[in-house]
């Protein structure tokens, strides 16, 4: 496992997780997904990075966090992304409740979607479940498979077994 889940740069991962009180096996499973930790990954939205963060949230993430004269090469800067990564996810973590399935899901296919998706729960909704009725395939995949990375990589750096259905958690309808 540990050659196929990699934890470069993990003095400074963990820093910028933990600054922003994140788990850094999520941070580290979401990288993984986004990036397979390449620090030049371009995507076809434009995306950039370890975290493939897209230009408009990049912006509205500099002026949040009071960096002037921000440009988007910047992204591919290590501390930059992870900075601006986890300020992010942390930020879509909070507005959905602290679910990381919520948030997994908003940091792919924007907040506002997953926010809607809950609204249609009439009951709570286990995690695996959620999941799947997820309407959007790459964000549903991409769900499954940050949640997965995350508890393999939990399990790699606490040594110890982890729960994917403690990962998962339940849905709540939103009140």
């Amino acid at each position: 496992f540990r050659l196929r889940y990699i934890t470069p740069f993990q003095d400074r991962l963990t820093t910028y997780a933990q600054q922003h009180d994140l788990d850094p096996a999520w941070v580290y499973g979401l990288i993984r997904q986004e990036s397979r930790f390449l620090l030049e990954a371009r995507s076809s939205a434009r995306a950039r990075g370890l975290m493939q963060i897209i230009p408009p949230t990049a912006k509205w993430i500099a002026r949040k966090l009071g960096v002037r004269r921000f440009r988007l090469e910047q992204l591919n800067e290590l501390d930059t992304n992870l900075r601006f990564g986890t300020f992010y996810l942390k930020t879509v973590h909070d507005e959905l409740d602290g679910s990381p399935v919520l948030a997994s899901a908003g940091y792919n296919a924007g907040p506002g979607r997953p926010r809607r998706w809950r609204a249609t729960l009439q009951a709570s909704l286990d995690g695996a479940a959620f999941a799947e009725i997820i309407p959007l395939q790459e964000t549903r995949a991409y769900v499954k498979h940050v949640i997965a990375n995350a508890a393999v990589y939990s399990a790699l750096i606490s040594k110890q077994p982890q729960s994917l259905k403690q990962w998962l958690g339940r849905i709540e309808p939103r009140q």
